[in-house]
C-alpha cells in the first residue's frame, strides 16, 4: 500500500538523514496531497504524475520545487527498496525558474566590513564580538542559528575546528582559520565567564538571530555599505561563492555548509562561466593540447 511505502520512506529520512520533525511533516503533506490528486502513488505512472502540473499550476516556484523533490526522492526510495520497477518522476513538473540567490558581496565589500570590524575590535568588547561573529559567518559559512547558539564546549582551545550541530541534529566539524581563531580568542577574553554560549545574551541564553541581523546591518552602515545588502545569509552565500571561485571542490563545500543533498550545494555554481572555462583549460589534461 502507498501509505506503508510513505511511512517507510519517512522512517528512512529520519533514521539515515536525520530529518527534523518539521521536514518529515512537510514531506508527508506533499506526498499525501499528491496522492489525493493522482491516486495510489505506488501505481502511478508518468501520465499520472504529469497531471500534477495543472493541479500545482498556481504554486510559487519554491513550493513546486519542494513538492516535486519530495516525490522524486520517494520514487527513488521505492525503486531502491524493490517496491517499484520503474521511476516515473521525470514526468513531474519543474519550476520555471529557481529562486535567485541573495546578492553576494564583492571581495572589496567584504574587505570594507572587515577593515572596520578589526578597527572597532581593538576599542570595545562589543567590537571584539562583532569581529568574531563576522569571521565565523564569512570565514566558516555558519548559518545564523548555528552561530548564535554555539556552545562554549564546541570551541576547543587548541584545535582549528569547531563542532556544529546543524539541521536535523546532524553534527559536522567546521575548520576555523587563523584569523577566526584569533578573533574568537580576543572575544572570549573580553567576554569573561558565565553562561554556556560563546555569544551570550545580557538577558540570559544566547544572542538572538534578530540581534545578529541588526548588528550586521549597523556595521554595514558604518562601513559605508548599503545595509539592505548585508545579512547573515548573504555572508554565508559569499563564503560559498568565493570558495568556489577559488577552485574549491563542490563535495567539500557540501560538507562545510552541512547540506544533506549535493543538489542544494549546486546552486552555488552560478559563479561566472569565464572562470570555469579558464579552470578547465588550466587543469584538464587536454586543456592546452592546442598550444603544444
Amino acid at each position: 500500500m502507498a501509505q506503508d511505502a510513505v511511512a517507510a520512506f519517512l522512517a528512512m529520512l529520519a533514521a539515515e538523514r536525520g530529518a527534523a520533525a518539521n521536514t518529515l511533516s512537510a514531506y508527508r503533506r506533499d506526498l499525501t496531497g499528491a496522492g489525493e490528486v493522482i491516486g495510489d502513488l505506488l501505481r502511478a505512472d508518468k501520465a499520472d504524475l504529469a497531471r500534477l502540473a495543472s493541479a500545482w499550476a498556481d504554486l510559487a516556484p519554491a513550493s513546486l520545487a519542494r513538492k516535486s523533490s519530495a516525490l522524486r526522492q520517494f520514487y527513488g526510495f521505492c525503486v531502491d527498496e524493490g517496491l517499484r520497477d520503474d521511476d516515473p518522476s521525470p514526468a513531474l513538473p519543474r519550476p520555471k525558474a529557481r529562486r535567485p540567490l541573495p546578492r553576494v558581496l564583492s571581495h572589496a565589500e567584504i574587505a570594507g566590513l572587515f577593515a572596520l570590524a578589526e578597527t572597532e575590535a581593538v576599542a570595545t568588547p562589543e567590537g571584539a564580538r562583532m569581529l568574531a561573529l563576522l569571521e565565523l559567518l564569512y570565514g566558516s559559512g555558519l548559518r545564523a542559528t548555528e552561530l548564535v547558539s554555539l556552545p562554549l564546549l564546541a570551541v576547543p582551545r587548541d584545535a582549528p575546528f569547531i563542532t556544529i550541530t546543524g539541521k536535523g541534529g546532524q553534527q559536522r566539524m567546521v575548520p576555523v582559520g587563523g584569523r577566526a581563531q584569533a578573533a574568537l580568542s580576543q572575544w572570549l577574553r573580553a567576554r569573561g565567564g558565565g553562561g554556556r554560549f560563546v555569544f551570550p545574551s545580557p538577558r540570559g541564553g544566547h544572542l538572538s538571530r534578530v540581534r545578529l541581523f541588526q548588528l550586521l546591518r549597523d556595521l554595514a552602515l558604518r562601513a559605508g555599505l548599503d545595509p539592505e545588502k548585508v545579512s547573515p545569509h548573504v555572508l554565508r552565500h559569499a563564503f560559498a561563492t568565493h570558495l568556489l571561485e577559488g577552485g574549491a571542490d563542490l563535495r567539500v563545500l557540501q560538507t562545510l555548509l552541512g547540506h544533506a543533498d549535493i543538489a542544494t550545494t549546486q546552486i552555488y555554481t552560478h559563479v561566472d562561466s569565464a572562470r570555469l572555462v579558464a579552470l578547465v583549460n588550466a587543469r584538464h589534461p587536454l586543456g592546452n593540447v592546442g598550444s603544444r
